[in-house]
């Protein structure tokens, strides 16, 4: 079994950001957002695909890969990598948490986000392969489906769901 958000983000609560980390080049991050009381607004097919478009949008323009994510009905997991020494990784998650929370709000008269997000960092030497593999693993540990290729709500920005699930299994 694999770890849980609380391991991978640290402990709840409003987190803080590294002290003396910049989020500024090259790195690869663990991201968890969620929505606001946890209301499950990724149900609807509409704001789920809107909301996943708004984040890669929002991650290309700001010269980010996301080689997996899933949006879960309350929640938001990402695993991002900067492609540019001026990658800003705030900078992207408060455009795309912006941009989908505005698209929301014109709709629904309602925030969509929390404020702030959790994040970890992941080292030189941590695997981005076991973030993805949590991550892909995602709706079927919440019971949401059998296999990860039934959840419509998972995928990459560099590689097709089967491709995704392919890279990570090893």
């Amino acid at each position: 079994m694999g770890p849980n958000i609380a391991q991978l983000n640290g402990a709840m609560g409003r987190p803080k950001r590294l002290e003396g980390f910049s989020y500024v080049g090259r790195y690869r991050y663990f991201l968890t957002t969620c929505t606001l009381d946890r209301q499950r607004a990724f149900e609807a097919q509409a704001v789920a695909t809107s909301t996943i478009d708004q984040f890669l949008t929002t991650a290309r323009f700001e010269q980010f890969a996301v080689p997996a994510y899933c949006l879960m009905p309350d929640h938001l997991h990402m695993l991002v990598e900067g492609r540019a020494d001026e990658a800003d990784f705030q900078r992207f998650v408060k455009l795309a948490k912006q941009r989908s929370g505005a698209a929301y709000a014109l709709k629904s008269k309602r925030r969509l986000w929390q404020k702030s997000y959790y994040e970890r960092v992941l080292r030189e030497h941590e695997d981005s392969k076991d973030v993805a593999r949590y991550i892909v693993a995602n709706p079927v540990r919440a019971g949401l489906v059998q296999s990860a290729t039934e959840y419509p709500y998972l995928g990459s920005d560099e590689w097709s769901l089967s491709d995704l699930i392919d890279s990570i299994i090893d």
